[in-house]
């Protein structure tokens, strides 16, 4: 007694469905998915113009009987396709089989407004006849969807500008700010330095100080406004992530300053981590454009790095150096130096 099996099961799989069942299997799906993204289909004969099918979502739109359609073809809709559209249309019949045309149409049909992506294709039937495709999108959505996108983006660059312009206002210690930043200016906090300094020195009190610089942008460079912005914005995260006691400063270009009164630093390091965590999260905007930006930072402390003005800034200086070199977004810690021992 013999039998025989199919290479598939021989090979312990199922038999792969022919042609005509996959085509089976994708006529119950395609209606499904084309009726859930609302996608609108019509099937038209390329010779006589007659639909030869159109989904319930193509039939609605165009208020029309899908079987006076199949009857008639265009000729059983209120009003006529606008000329753009039929051009569309006899622009894609006039193109080999196979060949699709994608074209986006803004129009005014029936007395409303509508703008569809609409996607052609010729196709060659097994009895020999040419079916025209069309597969149509709105894209009312997609561009509401734009729109709110941009109205966001408008509502955050303002409030951006009131923050910013906050800034601009005199500090709470009565000091002077730089109308650019609403940092410290540059001789304050040169003046708060020296003064951290001789407290250190006369009642043993610890500080750190910390380089902040924005790293280059990833992509293309900004423009000045953005430029402009970005700094802003860093500003005023630095203002917020720092204390009253504290000191802040724009040393120029793309570096700020950090002066941190009464604290280690282990704990201007961590400090420094949660601000440059927001940083790389923050979204910039500037004219309709959303900016990301980060920071690299070098952490000093005084006593424990350099008890000197020049040291300390040095120290400073090549820790950032070190933090730009291992790729940016990131803080460093300034190396302790240990004493060289004289036997």
């Amino acid at each position: 007694m013999t039998s025989t099996s199919s290479p598939g099961a021989a090979q312990g799989g199922s038999t792969p469905p022919d042609d005509l069942h996959l085509a089976g299997l994708l006529g119950h799906v395609l209606p499904a998915w084309l009726a859930r993204q609302g996608t609108l289909l019509a099937v038209k004969d390329a010779a006589t113009g007659a639909y030869v099918h159109v989904n319930d979502a193509m039939a609605q739109w165009l208020q029309c009987d899908a079987a006076a359609l199949r009857a008639q073809g265009d000729a059983a809709l209120s009003m006529p396709w606008p000329a753009p559209l039929r051009a569309a249309e006899q622009h894609a019949l006039q193109l080999p089989p196979d060949k699709p045309l994608q074209s986006e149409h803004r129009f005014e049909w029936r007395g409303a407004l509508h703008e569809y992506s609409v996607w052609r294709e010729l196709r060659l039937l097994a009895d020999g006849r040419r079916v025209l495709c069309s597969l149509w999108s709105d894209l009312a959505p997609q561009r509401r969807e734009q729109q709110r996108v941009r109205e966001l983006l408008q509502q955050m660059e303002q409030q951006q500008r009131l923050l910013n312009e906050q800034l601009d206002r005199q500090g709470g210690d009565g000091s002077p700010l730089d109308r650019a930043t609403g940092l410290h200016l540059r001789e304050f906090f040169d003046e708060q330095l020296r003064r951290a300094l001789l407290l250190s020195v006369q009642e043993s009190r610890e500080f750190a100080l910390v380089w902040v610089a924005l790293d280059a942008p990833a992509g293309p460079a900004w423009d000045e406004a953005a430029q402009a912005s970005v700094r802003a914005t860093l500003a005023r995260l630095l203002r917020a992530n720092t204390r009253a006691t504290d000191s802040t400063c724009h040393l120029g270009g793309q570096r700020f300053a950090v002066l941190m009164a009464n604290v280690g630093m282990a704990l201007a390091y961590g400090r420094m981590e949660q601000l440059r965590r927001e940083c790389a999260a923050q979204i910039v905007v500037s004219g309709g454009r959303e900016l990301r930006f980060t920071v690299s930072m070098g952490v000093a402390g005084c006593p424990h790095i350099a008890a000197e003005l020049t040291e300390l800034q040095s120290a400073c200086e090549a820790a950032l150096a070190q933090a730009q070199q291992r790729g940016g977004d990131q803080a460093a810690l300034a190396r302790v130096p240990f004493p060289v021992l004289q036997s």
